[in-house]
């Protein structure tokens, strides 16, 4: 039994409901959801339908079960900052749907600067779950590569966070250091001190080596991170030892 949700969404919107799965596809290969006609006069919906709980929550072989994931990339891609506040809700809300954690960092990346201020204020608070604190560090990272001038900016962010090591559970800290490094920081006393003070979960770095960097063993440690070099030298084997056990 499908979704009764036809009925509340109007057209255009309302064919996000019938466009069903498409895979795991990067940012550039989303649909062009303008060429449904949907537009900046149709966000409130789409915040609605993106947030919808009955669609989140249907069946996973139902086509609607789908619509909110085609909803919040039509958000990105009109770059609606009225979406900001309602998805970070869903990091929480829907802390398990691996679909909200791998996508929204893109979304946000694409609304661009303007949903800096609601990110570092969402990082601060320690009450959100580790996985709601990763994605929204993630999705600073990915502002910072997609919009250069706000790069230092997003730096700042992540050194103001790195900076509060006792705060932090170390597998957040660990994704803290991804993406400082990510961003290309290059040398950091702070990413010395994580490692040799032992604030960041080597499991992270394990788990995800492939996923985001090769490390290679030399003098130095190099870090290679979308095609260039970043030298990190660690002061202590401490800190070899964490990244290469």
């Amino acid at each position: 039994m499908g979704v009764d949700s036809k009925t509340s969404y109007q057209q255009p919107v309302d064919k996000l409901l019938t466009c069903g799965m498409n895979g795991w596809i990067t940012p550039d290969k989303w649909p062009d959801y303008r060429k449904l006609g949907i537009g900046p006069e149709h966000i409130p919906d789409l915040i609605r339908m993106a947030t919808d709980e009955e669609l989140n929550e249907a069946n996973e072989q139902n086509t609607e079960v789908w619509a909110p994931m085609h909803a919040w990339r039509a958000l990105g891609q009109l770059r609606a900052v009225e979406a900001i506040e309602p998805l970070l809700g869903l990091f929480d809300r829907l802390e398990n749907d691996d679909w909200v954690h791998d996508e929204l960092p893109d979304v946000f990346a694409k609304i661009g600067p303007a949903a800096l201020p609601a990110l570092t204020e969402y990082v601060a608070d320690l009450s959100h779950a580790v996985s709601s604190q990763i994605s929204a560090i993630t999705s600073i990272e990915k502002i910072g590569k997609r919009w250069p001038d706000v790069k230092s900016e997003c730096l700042a962010l992540l050194q103001e966070r790195l900076e509060r090591f006792e705060e932090n559970v170390s597998e957040v800290h660990g994704f803290l250091v991804l993406a400082y490094v990510k961003l290309e920081a290059g040398d950091s006393p702070l990413i010395e001190r994580a490692f040799d003070e032992g604030y960041v979960d080597p499991m992270v770095i394990e788990e995800c080596r492939n996923a985001y960097f090769f490390l290679v063993p030399s003098t130095d440690t190099e870090i290679i991170v979308d095609g260039n070099t970043t030298s990190i030298s660690f002061s202590s084997p401490t800190a070899d030892e964490l990244l290469f056990r």
